[in-house]
């Protein structure tokens, strides 16, 4: 169902959840049903009193530059049986595409033979270091479980810049540098050189 994450807020009166999803239709279910059983399976699990949670489904902005949603479309094409290579390759192109400035899948485990190894995809521009990863990059890991054995997945998607904060970070990068156009200059009091107090002194 393209799930993306989830919130939790408790207030005094109740415990609301939000479940963010990609197709938000197929949570609720048919006239809402899916989402009560899933109420009723929380209330149950975690023993809150009855009427006290309340479970909400919201719909994901931009699936492509959620790194949770992309992990969860790539478990399912694997475990459809979609070529390693061809589904990385259609998660990163969906990615960019979407606006994002980088993206980078990762993929370990039993890919083809008995030895285990990794398989590394990216494209576009990726900072690993510093602040800027705090606010910039969205990454998610998943395990796929195969009938040769788990296989790992890792997503890192860079957002770009947004000064509407909609589709990226507000903050620009802190390594990038306006130059603005040299202002016009000024001059005093027609062609007359400016004379200072020492000079006027001399004469």
């Amino acid at each position: 169902d393209g799930y993306s994450g989830g919130e939790g807020r408790v207030t005094p009166m109740r415990t609301e959840i939000i479940i963010r999803a990609t197709r938000t239709q197929n949570v609720l279910g048919e006239k809402g049903r899916r989402i009560r059983e899933l109420t009723s399976a929380v209330q149950k699990r975690f023993n809150f009193p009855p009427e006290t949670v309340e479970l909400y489904a919201e719909k994901v902005a931009n699936r492509g530059l959620c790194a949770v949603a992309q992990a969860e479309s790539l478990r399912y094409k694997l475990l459809g049986g979609l070529a390693v290579r061809r589904a990385c390759y259609g998660v990163l192109r969906f990615v960019m595409e979407s606006g994002a400035k980088g993206c980078e899948v990762i993929v370990s485990g039993k890919l083809r033979a008995q030895r285990a190894k990794a398989m590394k995809f990216k494209d576009g521009y990726m900072v690993s270091s510093g602040d800027p990863t705090r606010v910039y990059l969205d990454s998610a890991v998943r395990h796929v479980m195969l009938r040769q054995g788990v296989l790992g997945i890792k997503v890192k998607i860079m957002k770009d810049w947004d000064p509407t904060g909609r589709q990226g970070p507000k903050m620009p990068m802190p390594d990038v540098i306006k130059v603005h156009e040299p202002k016009e200059e000024e001059t005093y009091g027609g062609d007359k050189p400016f004379v200072g107090k020492d000079e006027a002194a001399m004469a």
